[in-house]
């Protein structure tokens, strides 16, 4: 979920992924949640393309989805998942991304993503205890094999509840 640019309104109207970077801190600092759509396929299927997120401040764990500037991409605001954490700092990596973003300070991290809202309605998969077996396959790069495995065989079986 990397982005150059966020829409600011619905006027069409962009605001830099620096200048939105700052606007997210800025609110984080007062102790409130930051809620905006999320553009990009990275994290798919767990957070997909125009998902609503909401960021809040907080401590990061292995598994977490964050918010946070990433220096090997041009300082862009990101949101992806903590993989591994070691005294080096946070491994950080897209679900469906084939390399990690690399390691990342505490400092570059913004805050981690605490709803996701597909449609309107929450999306529960991938936040709660399940993200530790999401992170150790997206760490190894079995993620997106599984999760696809499954789907074909979930898919006609479930229907509409996952449209």
């Amino acid at each position: 979920m990397t982005s150059n640019y966020v829409k600011a309104n619905q006027k069409s109207q962009t605001m830099s992924s620096a200048a939105f970077a700052e606007l997210m801190v800025a609110v984080l600092n007062k102790d409130m949640p930051f809620r905006f759509s999320a553009p990009g396929f990275s994290m798919t299927p767990f957070i997909r393309n125009g998902d609503v997120i909401t960021v809040a401040p907080g401590r990061f764990r292995c598994g977490d989805v964050v918010a946070f500037v990433n220096s090997n991409c041009c300082g862009k605001l990101t949101v992806h998942r903590i993989v591994h954490i070691s005294g080096e700092g946070y491994l950080i990596k897209g679900d469906n991304t084939p390399e990690p973003d690399g390691r990342v300070p505490a400092s570059s991290i913004i805050g981690r993503v605490v709803r996701v809202e597909h449609h309107g309605r929450q999306v529960r998969l991938g936040m709660g205890i399940d993200r530790i077996v999401i992170a150790f396959l997206s760490r190894r790069g079995w993620l997106v094999p599984v999760v696809w495995s499954v789907w074909r065989v979930v898919k006609p079986i479930a229907g509409r509840w996952f449209e």
